[in-house]
């Protein structure tokens, strides 16, 4: 559902030339969204396309834990919706998970500690394939990856979901029964684990993935859980966008792109 109005550009002008930065946001058609989840409740949430020409691929993502300060605005996302449609063709869809408050609204609903968010998520891909929009990749950080890899099987089943990516996946939620589900589904599983994350680092990511072996473990040098640094970021961006657009990245460190 569209409310509001789309923003056509960038909300200050981006000298050409000039450097992104971590609070550059560049030129997309920006549409105010609410999605209508099946247990009746609606969250609040922001879609982000290409300014004028189609999407070359769809980015649902979903954020870290709410009880944890995260929510759709936090940075690494909100980098991508800011960047990603000017500088890979991408559409992102964030939003606020159930009860979760951000400068664009609150959604409806309490905390459901990774179980009721499953019906959140539906509603999110339920968005992007109504729009007719490219088959979306899944992006989770942290908390976010639990609620995918407890619930994103009936989509990828459906032929809804193009790969999935997991950043800085805790595995706390996640039980070995539901990793071991993740074996053979056909679609990319990419999961980029700091290197010093507080939760889950590397070579522990490697064992507890062992049972879908189909999961590509990513380490990032130096990186921690929050992503924190524009050079983490940008070590994100590339590595989902050119998972989706192959060849996009490394993505432009000044704008304009060339053409």
């Amino acid at each position: 559902m569209t409310t509001g109005h789309p923003e056509g550009h960038a909300r200050e002008p981006v000298a050409p030339g000039e450097e992104i930065r971590s609070g550059t946001v560049l030129p997309a058609r920006r549409t105010d969204v609410e999605l209508v989840t099946d247990d009746h409740l609606t969250l609040v949430g922001e879609l982000a396309e290409p300014l004028d020409r189609p999407a070359r691929g769809t980015l649902v993502t979903l954020h870290p834990l709410p009880t944890a300060q995260g929510f759709m605005d936090s940075h690494v996302l909100k980098k991508a919706a800011a960047r990603l449609p000017a500088l890979a063709d991408l559409a992102v869809l964030r939003f606020n998970f159930r009860s979760v408050t951000s400068p664009r609204g609150t959604s409806e609903g309490v905390f459901g500690d990774g179980v009721s968010e499953g019906f959140d998520l539906r509603a999110a891909v339920d968005e992007v394939i109504t729009r007719g929009l490219p088959a979306p990749w899944l992006v989770g950080w942290s908390f976010g990856t639990e609620v995918i890899l407890k619930h994103a099987l009936e989509h990828v089943g459906a032929g809804n979901v193009a790969g999935v990516v997991l950043l800085s996946p805790p595995l706390h939620r996640t039980t070995d029964e539901e990793l071991a589900r993740w074996s053979g589904v056909g679609v990319p599983l990419v999961a980029l684990v700091p290197e010093h994350d507080d939760f889950l680092v590397p070579d522990d990511a490697v064992r507890r993935f062992a049972v879908a072996p189909d999961v590509r473990v990513v380490p990032v040098a130096g990186a921690k859980h929050l992503w924190v640094g524009e050079k983490y970021v940008r070590v994100v961006l590339d590595a989902v966008a050119d998972l989706v657009v192959p060849g996009s990245a490394p993505l432009p460190t000044h704008w304009p792109t060339q053409a």
